[in-house]
């Protein structure tokens, strides 16, 4: 077994109406529950507003601690499910599952 993470970038999403991403909810929470029963559930959920982000560097031998993202970028993540599944086919299923109930492209590596 091997772990995948499937995610999306916000920027992903595109411009769509409270009603329709809130309809999305559901189906994605059901996908999730699919996992969970196929025993390849990790972890799954939503990342908050870039602006809550803050960020650790130690490159200069003393950890600087940042009140922000850590670098200036036009994409930032969205949200994050992580399987662990056998193979890439496998990965490549739930990550059709999930971009399906989400409405927008999911991204797909393994992790370690």
């Amino acid at each position: 077994m091997a772990h995948y993470i499937i995610y999306f970038n916000q920027q992903w999403v595109g411009d769509h109406t409270e009603e329709w991403l809130a309809s999305r909810g559901p189906l994605a929470q059901a996908v999730v529950e699919e996992m969970k029963e196929a025993g390849v559930y990790v972890f799954a959920g939503g990342i908050d507003d870039i602006n809550t982000a803050f960020s650790a560097d130690a490159r200069s031998g003393t950890i600087e601690i940042t009140d922000e993202p850590f670098a200036g970028t036009k994409e930032y993540l969205g949200g994050l499910t992580i399987v662990d599944v056998e193979n890439d086919d496998a990965a490549r299923l739930w990550a059709g599952r999930v971009a399906e109930a989400c409405g927008w492209p999911q991204e797909v590596r393994r992790i370690g």
